[in-house]
């Protein structure tokens, strides 16, 4: 039996401070019991010699200090993880949220966890199809990769996240595909939204999903995203899977984290985020990868909002370090009504040629996938000439770069979020539209690609 403590001595927001403590541990669960039986959940948060400052879970509120007793537990904040979590939904705490019957776990896993060691991680070098073809034709996702979304607020990040989450799946492999799906202080509406979305469409069946509310306490927000993480390496390194991890919104994590660093009074680092928000992160996203020996590997999708669509803010910048690239949603798409509204030159996989070509998708994937680039490139560089001399001032080649930049945006970024594309179908895309191009225009294409891909003019 645990001891239990009737010192605590003052309540701050969501910090309260319990001396005369002996032999507790930074990071260990505690319960403070009330008199009236309520218990309520926290974590040590840190000590200084008899001293133990604790962040509560549920928040201070009608909590009256004189009459209650703080019982440490002797462990960390850990997750019931079992086969059975696929197909059901957890909040933000790991319980069972969705009426179904409480899980029988296999083990108890630390939501803590470690990032992977480098030297036994193992190269990421296979391609991940999410269906979406500015993601897969241009900034392909490889199975053990960081690949972010970075969005703003009021953007349809949230239909992206649930179209990769319904659509994704790993090519001719007969291995276990999950998905973890972490939705970090949303709103009631949107909850529901991917909840209905996974049911409807029987992604469900493979998805493990956590819902923390924006009305739940922040503190548990700090939590959710490394729930996550910890049932995907479950998932990936005890049964064999392949998992991909979607958080969303990685925002509403790092104000959490703000919110939390202003209780305990730390010194506030750039736009008053904690200066250890970088190694805060890396904590999360170093979780994911492949390791050597390991069957399972775990990919991740972290999507964020920019405050004000700022891509210098502090969560995105530092996020760039971590991960290896980022997809960029534009608002002048999004105005357009360019579904998802994905802006494909500012976007970046940094490891996509790991997971293209020959015996991984298709031969021809790295040179139209260059060819694309540039020719969008020129084509909207010829738009915005026009759009300042008129457009007497283009060459005829140049208003055929015009025409394939709009083409491009309407059929091959613009696709919606219910239209699953294969890898085929996008590189064929890719294809019609550059043949809008002269020949001799094709200058990053093997010409043998060529003669094979290119549609012939009717």
């Amino acid at each position: 039996m645990r001891k239990e403590y009737r010192t605590i001595k003052e309540v701050v927001g969501p910090l309260m401070l319990v001396e005369d403590v002996e032999g507790v541990k930074y990071d260990e669960l505690v319960e403070i019991e009330q008199k009236n039986g309520e218990i309520r959940r926290g974590r040590v948060l840190e000590i200084d010699g008899d001293k133990a400052l604790l962040q509560l879970f549920e928040g201070s509120q009608g909590l009256k200090i004189s009459d209650s007793k703080a019982r440490f537990l002797g462990r960390s904040i850990e997750l019931a993880v079992s086969p059975d979590m696929l197909g059901r939904v957890f909040d933000g705490m790991g319980r069972p949220n969705d009426r179904g019957p409480e899980l029988i776990p296999e083990k108890r896993l630390d939501i803590n966890g470690a990032p992977i060691n480098p030297a036994s991680r193992d190269y990421p070098s296979e391609f991940i199809q999410t269906g979406v073809s500015s993601i897969d034709g241009l900034n392909t996702l490889v199975r053990g990769q960081k690949l972010p979304v970075f969005s703003g607020s009021g953007m349809p990040h949230a239909n992206l996240a649930a179209q990769i989450a319904r659509q994704a799946r790993v090519l001719g492999a007969d291995e276990g595909f999950a998905v973890v799906f972490a939705a970090v202080g949303i709103t009631f509406e949107e909850a529901d939204f991917f909840i209905n979305d996974f049911r409807q469409t029987g992604a469900i069946d493979r998805t493990v999903t956590f819902v923390n509310l924006a009305n739940d306490p922040a503190i548990e927000r700090i939590a959710t995203p490394r729930m996550a993480i910890t049932a995907a390496e479950y998932l990936a390194y005890d049964l064999g899977m392949h998992v991909l991890v979607i958080i969303t919104d990685i925002t509403n994590y790092a104000e959490a984290l703000r919110e939390v660093s202003a209780a305990r009074k730390e010194v506030p680092g750039r736009r008053g985020y904690p200066g250890y928000l970088y190694t805060d992160l890396a904590t999360m996203y170093e979780r994911a990868g492949r390791i050597k020996g390991r069957a399972g590997s775990i990919t991740m999708i972290p999507i964020l909002s920019m405050p004000e669509d700022d891509v210098t803010h502090p969560i995105p910048d530092l996020t760039g370090y971590i991960t290896e690239g980022q997809i960029i949603l534009s608002r002048d798409l999004y105005r357009k009504g360019i579904t998802p509204p994905i802006n494909v030159l500012p976007s970046l996989s940094r490891l996509k040629d790991k997971g293209i070509g020959r015996g991984k998708t298709r031969e021809d994937h790295a040179d139209t996938m260059n060819q694309l680039f540039a020719s969008y490139s020129r084509g909207k560089e010829a738009k915005e000439l026009a759009v300042i001399l008129g457009d007497a001032a283009l060459s005829d080649v140049d208003k055929l770069y015009a025409k394939f930049a709009d083409a491009f945006e309407q059929e091959y970024v613009s696709q919606g979020y219910y239209t699953n594309r294969s890898i085929e179908e996008t590189l064929n895309i890719g294809w019609k539209l550059l043949s809008i191009l002269p020949k001799s225009e094709l200058k990053r294409i093997k010409d043998e690609y060529i003669e094979k891909y290119l549609p012939s003019a009717e």
